[in-house]
């Protein structure tokens, strides 16, 4: 942060643009703008979901995700640079591999639910998944960063496996999709 807001409202953006980190302006519903939205969102949805009592593990590793989360921002912020690396889409390959590994395999398909937190789990894993479409569309136009790409993939499967993990130290079952007999 090049320098400290002493004022929240500025009136810059009064006139449907907003100020990117290089200090060019666009609108604010430009593509670039709804995927560091997007990015936002899901940043404060794990901040929700970090209100619960979680087992301490999945607590720190939700609290570097937000760090990373706020890079991203930054990175979309600041148009053709780079602060992911692909060592931290590593990082959350071995934390999915890690947590996957104490869970019963899928046999059916699983709904949002069981926990609280695990329910919070899943809407943040929703919001990940629109964070990466948001990013997509933005890299058919304009340089992103792979590893932000990857980063953001990775994290929605993460979220899933954290959210059934969720399930399972709370002693709660997932909740089992029921294909309806009347189809």
């Amino acid at each position: 942060m090049g320098h400290r807001l002493t004022k929240i409202y500025t009136r810059t953006g009064d006139d449907g643009t907003t100020g990117l980190g290089d200090g060019s302006r666009i609108a604010k519903d430009d593509v670039r703008v709804e995927a560091m939205g997007a990015v936002d969102e899901l940043n404060n949805a794990l901040g929700l979901l970090l209100t619960e009592a979680v087992p301490a593990d999945i607590d720190a590793l939700l609290r570097e995700v937000q760090h990373t989360l706020f890079d991203i921002g930054g990175e979309l912020s600041l148009p053709e640079r780079s602060l992911i690396s692909a060592e931290q889409v590593t990082a959350l390959e071995q934390a999915l591999d890690r947590y996957n590994a104490d869970l019963a395999p899928l046999k059916d398909f699983i709904l949002p639910g069981g926990s609280r937190s695990a329910a919070l789990g899943h809407v943040a894993r929703s919001i990940c998944r629109r964070a990466e479409r948001r990013t997509v569309t933005l890299a058919r136009g304009a340089t992103v960063n792979d590893s932000t790409l990857r980063y953001l993939n990775r994290l929605s499967d993460l979220l899933f496996v954290l959210a059934r993990s969720l399930n399972s130290a709370a002693g709660v079952a997932d909740v089992l999709w029921q294909r309806s007999r009347d189809h």
